[in-house]
């Protein structure tokens, strides 16, 4: 399965998110193939950094090019709007195409305008699931910008969106700047409990 997570607008944590369902699903022992096509490289450094630590490596492709050869594994393509044609080129691919959204309006507007790209790049003949969550949200519940912010994707057309969110917690940066996955540095965590539970949705198969 070919599953790409984009969106258009920077800092939705979509690298971190990449990183760690990597890291879940060869946790899962599942044969996962990891894609970096955002110019800002930082699912490669942080594979980099994970293989100068002598950890367990992650490889890392960054040729648009290579996914043919990989059709019968698990791949997750990380990719930002800054790479349109390979973006694109990732959208035709995908069998999913997973969407972290943080609680903004600007990030709201992105989104609508990234689903609109997608619309117009799958082709006709392909059905792609569409999915997102609600990403960074804030961790006091009397902030209503994250419920405001998953009433708004529920609202739109043809996409399907997962109840379980992931909060904005130091923990998550950290997995970025260590090069380890949230279960090997934080397990049993907040933080790993929201994760496994969101992974755990996406892949429901595999549990």
């Amino acid at each position: 399965m070919i599953t790409v997570i984009a969106n258009l607008k920077g800092g939705s944590g979509k690298s971190t998110f990449a990183f760690n369902l990597a890291l879940w699903l060869r946790e899962k022992n599942q044969n996962i193939i990891a894609f970096d096509l955002d110019p800002q490289g930082t699912l490669t450094d942080v594979a980099e950094v994970r293989d100068d630590e002598g950890m367990e490596p992650l490889m890392v492709y960054t040729d648009v090019t290579d996914l043919l050869n990989y059709k019968e594994e698990h791949v997750l393509i990380d990719v930002g709007a800054s790479n349109m044609q390979d973006m694109k080129q990732a959208i035709i691919h995908a069998d999913r195409i997973i969407i972290p959204v943080s609680p903004s309006q600007p990030d709201l507007w992105a989104t609508q305008r990234f689903l609109k790209i997608v619309n117009e790049t799958i082709p006709e003949d392909k059905t792609v699931e569409l999915i997102a969550f609600v990403n960074r949200a804030d961790t006091n519940k009397f902030v209503r910008e994250s419920d405001e912010t998953e009433e708004a994707l529920n609202s739109l057309n043809n996409i399907k969106v997962l109840p379980h969110r992931l909060c904005q917690r130091t923990m998550f940066r950290r997995t970025l700047s260590e090069g380890m996955s949230i279960n090997e540095i934080a397990p049993n965590t907040k933080s790993a409990i929201e994760f496994n539970t969101l992974a755990s949705a996406l892949y429901a198969e595999i549990n």
